[in-house]
């Protein structure tokens, strides 16, 4: 028979062991992966946003200007914009406030420093998308409807201020885009290599069997 009490319920009123202990603690926090919430604002984020490029992209095609669809159309584009600029702020503050998982020790310094940079690089555009969208919008005679609701824009109406901010809202998109782009290729890359980094943002479906 294999032993099972390292990994049972203590005794009603016994004091839990050292074994017991170091299980509840490794399924609270996994060295090796990022917590729940992690992940779950990580692949919320990425199929949003992911969308989001898609749709900023096709928005000429959907609703070509002049159109009586344009405006509804860039309305709900904006809306879900400011959504997922909320989402974004979440997963940083989460970021912050959270310890990563510890890099696998196969991975180079050099590597590591390289993730590092490219993940501020894309939280600095996942930030700088929306804000400079809303910024744009409030600028503009036409303000901002969130799901129908409108909303007053709090500065006057100068085309110039929105043309610079819209122009780097479009930029911005591109950029985020191409870094989304490099962030799937190298993450398919950690996958092929089996280095372990893949898997610390990775979903894991079924139940773990017990020992």
């Amino acid at each position: 028979m294999k032993a099972t009490a390292a990994t049972s319920n203590p005794p009603p009123g016994a004091a839990p062991s050292r074994a017991w202990t170091s299980v509840s603690r490794s399924e609270s926090f996994d060295p090796e992966r990022y917590d729940r919430v992690a992940r779950a604002l990580h692949w919320a984020l990425a199929l949003g946003l992911i969308a989001q490029i898609a749709f900023g992209f096709a928005l000429d095609e959907i609703a070509p200007r002049g159109t009586p669809l344009r405006g509804p159309v860039i309305n709900l584009h904006k809306s879900l914009g400011m959504v997922l600029g909320v989402v974004v702020l979440l997963r940083l503050g989460w970021r912050l406030t959270h310890r990563p998982p510890r890099w696998p020790a196969s991975l180079s310094l050099t590597r590591r420093r390289a993730a590092a940079w490219g993940h501020r690089a894309l939280y600095a555009v996942m930030v700088g998308l929306p804000l400079s969208g809303y910024i744009a919008s409030n600028f503009s005679k036409h303000g901002v409807k969130f799901f129908g609701i409108a909303l007053a824009p709090w500065g006057p109406n100068l085309p110039a201020v929105y043309g610079f901010f819209n122009g780097l809202h479009q930029l911005l998109g591109a950029a985020l885009a191409a870094l989304v782009l490099g962030h799937i290729v190298v993450a398919l890359a950690h996958r092929r290599r089996g280095d372990g980094v893949f898997e610390r943002m990775s979903v894991r479906f079924g139940r773990r069997r017990s020992l």
